[in-house]
């Protein structure tokens, strides 16, 4: 039995397999979300986890990982010298300003973001956002952006036409592709608003 048919096996022996794709899953979204979403609806797809458990990983990973930016963020509040450099700093005050008045659509907007989502999400936690407005954004925010994109793949991949293909695996490749696109896009497009 070679190696890819020991992991096959491993990975199809029950429960416990399935406990520890989940984990993986979770600790995956903590690195780069976007691809545990595409890996778990591979994985999916494929039959090795079942949808919903998949889900289920990639919304505790995420859900659990915004979190702790929040609470990094409030922990920062307990450094003397970033308190004074907020307390100083012009821009952090317009910046602290903008966030408390329109909290809710502006945490939903950076969820959409990359590279605001972990700036964004650390500020709410050190300009003491309320919890329950961050939770309530960004959840909702997650649950569209993690179902649309899990969704897509999964439909996609469970498709008869591309089940029948032997080049079924170019699903993966090509969302990673198309979602690394469309963060840039929607980053330059965010970015020349703000200018």
């Amino acid at each position: 039995m070679g190696t890819v048919e020991s992991i096959q096996a491993w990975l199809n022996s029950g429960e416990e397999s399935l406990l520890w794709l989940m984990l993986g899953i979770i600790a995956l979204s903590y690195l780069l979300e976007d691809l545990a979403i595409v890996t778990a609806a591979g994985l999916a797809t494929q039959g090795l986890i079942p949808p919903q458990y998949a889900l289920l990983a990639i919304f505790i990973g995420i859900a659990t990982g915004d979190l702790g930016l929040y609470y990094l963020g409030k922990s920062g509040r307990y450094f003397r010298a970033v308190r004074y450099k907020a307390l100083t700093n012009r821009y952090f005050r317009a910046l602290r300003t903008k966030l408390r008045q329109n909290a809710f659509s502006s945490l939903f907007v950076i969820r959409f973001i990359p590279g605001l989502r972990t700036v964004g999400f650390t500020l709410s936690g050190f300009f003491a956002i309320p919890l329950p407005t961050f939770l309530f954004a960004v959840i909702s925010a997650t649950a569209i952006w993690t179902g649309v994109v899990f969704s897509t793949i999964y439909y996609l991949g469970t498709s008869a036409w591309l089940q029948a293909s032997e080049y079924q695996w170019i699903v993966i490749p090509c969302a990673i592709a198309l979602l690394f696109v469309g963060n840039r896009l929607m980053n330059k497009t965010y970015s020349r608003g703000l200018s």
